[in-house]
């Protein structure tokens, strides 16, 4: 579990002003092949990589309820399901500690699939009407593309903001190499 210290928080508070303000002002501003990047789900799925589950899942509420505010939309809606983003993330972190390359591009894919389908649905259930017809699942689909080539990057820009706060993890520490010239004490008779 990850130690909460006022730094952190705070390096944790700024990049969810920094990542909405981006997403609001920059990256919806442009369309790839008729479809926006979201890096909500992305930003949430790097802190609950690196942090845990309850880090991650107190960050995706706290990014959802922003994006909420700033969008004007219904509170509590995106906020829902970036918990649950951000809390299977961590859980992923927790359960198997992956350090692959390529863990963030599967983990972000499935981050943004699972946004764009909670969200979807939770709009659904709450009776919102909204055209459902071939061009969500096309938009949806190549949402999934642009985010899954962006996870990369935007996991490695969380880690690299974050990393000077994290405390060390215990199962992430290296053997030290003997420099002492001798051979190994579990080498010997």
């Amino acid at each position: 579990m990850t130690a909460f210290t006022p730094a952190l928080l705070a390096r944790l508070a700024a990049l969810i002003v920094v990542g909405v303000i981006v997403q609001t002002a920059m990256v919806s501003q442009l369309p790839i092949a008729g479809a926006n990047a979201d890096l909500a789900p992305l930003l949430v799925m790097a802190v609950g990589l690196l942090c845990g589950s309850l880090a991650g899942a107190a960050f995706g509420f706290g990014v959802g309820l922003f994006v909420d505010d700033v969008l004007l939309q219904q509170l509590g809606v995106s906020s829902l399901v970036l918990l649950g983003v951000g809390y299977g993330a961590g859980r992923i972190r927790e359960a198997r500690d992956p350090e692959g390359t390529f863990v963030p591009l599967a983990v972000g894919a499935a981050a943004t699939l699972t946004f764009s389908v909670g969200f979807s649905l939770m709009q659904f259930l709450l009776g919102v009407d909204a055209p459902v017809s071939w061009a969500l699942v096309r938009d949806t689909l190549t949402t999934l593309v642009i985010n899954t080539l962006l996870a990369l990057p935007v996991y490695a820009i969380v880690r690299r903001w974050l990393l000077p706060n994290l405390p060390s993890d215990p199962r992430r520490r290296r053997r030290r190499a003997y420099t002492t010239g001798g051979l190994s004490p579990l080498s010997r008779s």
